[in-house]
């Protein structure tokens, strides 16, 4: 049986995973932790079972980086079919009314679609992984609860449509990407788009391409990637300061200024908005820093030593 090695044994960094269908967000997580045999990982912005693509995972002190990933503007390939409901908004759930889309025709369902761009108030399906009074919306339904969620306001900044298709007579397919805020649920478009046209929606296929700096095309399998990590970098990895660099800007800091700042102490103000990257001459990721008047203060520490 295999030991596990300390956390420091593995170096701190992102990894780019493309996570398979039928895996949970957190399946992939307790892979990478056995892959590295370290227990200090995590992932910024869940992917359904469902869902393929990108999932970014932080491997040790780079987990303090993730709140801040988490929250970009991310792409998704997505296919909707309409003229039929299902519980959870996916192929995933049972399918609970179905209403003829054969009288759509592409102009229809193109504008339906556009409703759904632009600033949104979204309410979440209630089989999400949204809490309601500290548990899983998820977890509430399958207990034999009804869920109402509050709707939140999300941003659909692009829909495109590739292709229109009709499996059947009575069902329409219909291949887009959406680029969109943290926290938009495509299946939510897909259910809503449906509802709008009077037939029904929901979503059969997802896959997330990218997220903020980040794009699938970087991505390696979660094994992959652990193991490239372990072995000092490859595709899948980025390591500490390279993550950092890829989400804020930089500050190059003195000898000095890396010293005072490795002690929590204040530094002299930047003038640059928001929190940014200090590193200092070795490269090395000293603290994610935010001016405050004259001085600077750290935000986030990652220590060196």
């Amino acid at each position: 049986m295999s030991r596990r090695r300390p956390d420091a044994d593995v170096p701190p960094g992102l990894l780019l995973v493309d996570k398979p269908g039928g895996m949970t967000s957190h399946d992939v997580v307790a892979r990478a932790r056995r892959v590295l045999s370290v227990r200090r990982v995590g992932h910024a912005g869940t992917l359904d079972p469902m869902a393929t693509g990108l999932l970014v995972l932080g491997v040790g002190a780079a987990t303090r980086l993730l709140g801040y990933v988490g929250g970009h503007d991310k792409t998704y390939e997505a296919t909707i079919r309409l003229g039929q409901s299902t519980v959870t908004d996916d192929r995933e759930g049972e399918v609970v009314a179905t209403t003829s889309a054969a009288h759509l025709d592409d102009d229809a369902v193109a504008a339906a679609l556009a409703a759904q761009t632009g600033p949104l108030l979204q309410v979440p399906s209630s089989v999400s992984a949204v809490k309601v009074a500290g548990r899983r919306s998820y977890d509430r339904v399958r207990a034999g609860e009804e869920v109402v969620l509050e709707p939140r306001a999300v941003t659909v900044h692009r829909l495109d449509v590739h292709r229109v298709t009709r499996p059947t007579p009575d069902l329409v397919d219909v291949e887009v990407t959406v680029a969109c805020t943290a926290g938009t649920y495509v299946r939510a478009i897909a259910r809503d788009a449906g509802a709008g046209l009077g037939v029904g929606g929901h979503l059969t296929a997802l896959r997330r391409t990218a997220s903020g700096p980040f794009a699938v095309a970087e991505a390696a399998p979660v094994e992959e990637a652990g193991q490239a990590l372990a072995a000092g970098g490859g595709v899948g990895v980025l390591g500490l300061t390279e993550a950092a660099r890829a989400v804020f800007p930089v500050r190059t800091l003195s000898a000095d200024e890396a010293r005072a700042l490795g002690y929590g102490q204040r530094i002299p103000a930047s003038g640059a908005p928001g929190l940014y990257a200090a590193v200092d001459d070795a490269d090395r990721l000293v603290a994610l820093v935010e001016d405050a008047g004259a001085t600077a203060h750290v935000a986030v520490g990652f220590p060196t030593g």
